[in-house]
Formats: C-alpha cells, sequence, structure tokens
C-alpha cells in the first residue's frame, strides 16, 4: 500500500509508505490521498487524525518527477469536464483535527499536505521547501495560500520565488511548526497530542477549528458575531453541562458530542 490507514481509539494514522522513494507521490498514491479524505471525514470513528511518513528520512519529497508523466486530458477538461480537481487537498474539507508529525524532509506537494493540517511537529533532521519555480511550475495545493497565512508574506516569498528550503529551528522560529521533537519521540509525542485533543468535548474543538478557518476570510467585526453564535450554540449542549459538572466534581468529563 502506498498509503497506510490505522484507526484506534479514535484516532487515525496515515502513514504515505514508500519510503524507498523518500515516499514521493506517485499517481497511485495521489489517488490514495484523495480518497482517503472523504472517508475519514464520513468515518464516526475518527476524531483526530495524524498524517506521518515512513522511513526516517523523508516525510514526502513531493511528486515523483520520474513516475508522473503529463496527463492525457487538458487542464480544461480536468476542471470543467468530468474529472475531478487533482489537487493533493482535494476532499480536504474537514472539521476534524488534522495534526502533521514532520518525520523528515518535506518538499512540495509534501509540505503542502502539511500546511493544510492545523497542528505540525517535526525531528529535528526534518527540513522544508517548495522548490517548484526550479522546474518551471509553481507549487498547485495550496502553498502559496497557506504558507503566507502561516508564517507571513517575507519568510513565505522567500522561500517561493528562491525555492530555497529551511530547516527545522528555522521552521519553529517562523511558526511553520509548533514543535521540534526529538525523532525516536515523534510518533508518541504525536500521539499525546491527539489523545489530549480527544479528550476534549468534539463539539468544541470543531466548532474552535471551524471559526479560525472561516474567520480569516472575514472583517474581524463580523468574525466575532460568528464566534459569538457559535458560542451561543454550544452553550445549550449536553457536552458543554458535563464540562461543569466534571470541573465541580473534580472528575475526568464524560463527552457524548451531544
Amino acid at each position: 500500500m502506498t498509503v497506510d490507514l490505522h484507526i484506534e481509539e479514535g484516532i487515525a494514522l496515515v502513514t504515505l509508505n514508500r519510503p524507498a522513494a523518500l515516499n514521493a507521490i506517485d499517481y497511485p498514491m495521489r489517488r490514495a490521498i484523495q480518497a482517503l479524505w472523504p472517508q475519514l471525514q464520513n468515518d464516526p470513528a475518527v476524531d483526530v487524525i495524524i498524517l506521518t511518513g515512513a522511513g526516517d528520512k523523508a516525510f514526502c519529497v513531493g511528486s515523483d518527477l520520474k513516475n508522473t508523466p503529463p496527463p492525457d486530458t487538458s487542464f480544461a477538461q480536468e476542471t470543467f469536464g468530468a474529472g475531478a480537481n487533482d489537487s493533493l487537498l482535494t476532499g480536504l474539507d474537514t472539521d476534524k483535527p488534522i495534526l502533521c508529525a514532520f518525520n523528515g524532509s518535506a518538499y512540495g506537494g509534501g509540505l503542502e499536505l502539511g500546511l493544510a493540517a492545523d497542528i505540525r511537529i517535526c525531528a529535528p533532521h526534518a527540513k522544508f521547501g517548495l522548490p517548484e519555480v526550479r522546474v518551471g511550475t509553481l507549487p498547485g495545493s495550496g502553498g502559496t495560500q497557506h504558507l503566507p497565512r502561516l508564517i507571513g508574506d517575507t519568510n513565505a516569498m522567500y522561500m517561493l520565488l528562491t525555492g530555497d528550503s529551511i530547516d527545522a529551528e528555522t521552521a519553529l522560529r517562523v511558526g511553520l511548526v509548533s514543535q521540534v521533537v526529538p525523532a525516536a519521540e515523534l510518533h508518541d509525542a504525536a500521539l499525546r497530542i491527539a489523545r489530549r485533543i480527544r479528550a476534549n468535548a468534539p463539539l468544541s474543538v470543531r466548532a474552535a477549528k471551524r471559526l479560525v478557518r472561516d474567520g480569516r476570510d472575514m472583517p474581524l467585526p463580523m468574525a466575532l458575531r460568528h464566534e459569538r453564535q457559535t458560542w451561543g450554540l454550544l452553550r445549550d449542549t449536553e457536552d458543554r453541562k458535563e464540562g461543569r459538572a466534571a470541573f465541580a466534581e473534580g472528575r475526568p468529563p464524560r463527552y457524548t458530542g451531544r
């Protein structure tokens, strides 16, 4: 399998699995990734998603240029005809939290996958880059839009226009990742974060993610009204009552998503 999926205790572990090719994305892997997003969105057994790579060298080095020949159809056919959008992010529209654990270098489409996550951590040897301009193209799966929103125009423009990569410490400094974790501890660190998220009220977690995403495109007064309305929706849920009762009684809450 080019992509492995393991679901346990509400956490879906997605592993890009072509380590001999540095987890480069060929057509079978691209199709597997695209099919996975709606599957995870619609699976009630999944509360949190972890995305990582097999091996200890690379998370994903982007498209496999040796095994991705030009398509037989035009882009117009793919966009306006029977074909679907071929972006790696097609179908990735979920309120479920996504955590990316960069077990090694992430370039091109590999980095774009990580940029679409909500939380990113990495091993110390990881490097990050969008080198598409060096081969006559550009990031086509959200790179030009997600990266500036995460690390600001100044740092993003440097990476996008030069194609240069940055190391893990720089990624931490500019805000691309939240933590740099020893490689041997990366998997456990990702699981700890996922479990901490899953211990919280699921409706609250998903609402918070949606508010952040939607609010980026709203004027602040409108975003604040949207936040207040969402707060009001959560105020009357069973989970909010349970959370307050559990706090008062000094016990762990038992959330049901209602």
